[in-house]
């Protein structure tokens, strides 16, 4: 993997041929690329989130694929990108366990800050960006507790009493996931396909916190 500075920012670019073997090498290299640039932190994401669009290149674009993994870091974030040749864009649709790219994509959702995919001129690369938080979930919390707060001042909801604060949020959580289910069903979407999503998300959040207390 070759690899250099620029700025604040460090970048390095692996040219493979995505099978299955290769996928082992990747993870190898790119520890050892966290390593070298002193960010152990997101080694086991990165390893992870590496193997998954991997897997997914060797399924849908073909074992023995040209493929580039770049890594970028700048900050607290982390940037994996993974270029192939093909022009098919990924879909997260509803995983079930005999999709295996899908549980990947969920699980890249999932543990990722953000995630995507950008055409380029040779193809498409997905991409995602993992944060060095040592406690990501926290993000979410307050993601949720904002969201919460503006759900009931949009419904009229009187001010919260201390003691019975924590009641009242998750009554008012009940109602926002409940007007989230009726505005998928009015648009034609599937409400339970939604709750496995959202499920499928926290548990792989939930799964990578685990592995970032074993390490």
């Amino acid at each position: 993997m070759s690899g250099h500075h620029n700025g604040s920012q460090l970048r390095s670019v692996l040219p493979f041929e995505a099978e299955p073997a290769a996928v082992r090498d990747l993870r190898r290299v790119v520890r050892g690329q966290l390593t070298e640039w002193c960010l152990p932190a997101f080694a086991e994401e990165a390893e992870l989130a590496v193997s998954e669009l991997a897997a997914n290149v060797i399924k849908h674009v073909g074992s023995g694929a040209a493929a580039t993994l770049v890594l970028e870091a700048a900050g607290d974030r982390l940037r994996i990108e993974l270029h192939d040749t093909s022009y098919r864009v990924p879909v997260l649709g509803s995983a079930t366990c005999d999709d295996e790219c899908g549980r990947g994509l969920h699980l890249l959702a999932g543990m990722a800050v953000d995630w995507g995919t950008l055409l380029t001129a040779t193809g498409k690369a997905v991409w995602c960006e993992l944060s060095a938080d040592p406690e990501p979930q926290c993000r979410r919390v307050w993601r949720a507790e904002a969201a919460l707060a503006n759900y009931r001042r949009d419904v009229g909801a009187p001010p919260l009493l201390q003691s019975r604060s924590a009641q009242i949020l998750e009554e008012s959580a009940t109602g926002l996931i409940a007007d989230l289910l009726h505005w998928v069903t009015a648009r034609g979407g599937d409400p339970d396909g939604l709750l496995d999503r959202a499920q499928m998300h926290f548990e792989a959040e939930a799964g990578a916190e685990v592995l970032a207390e074993a390490a």
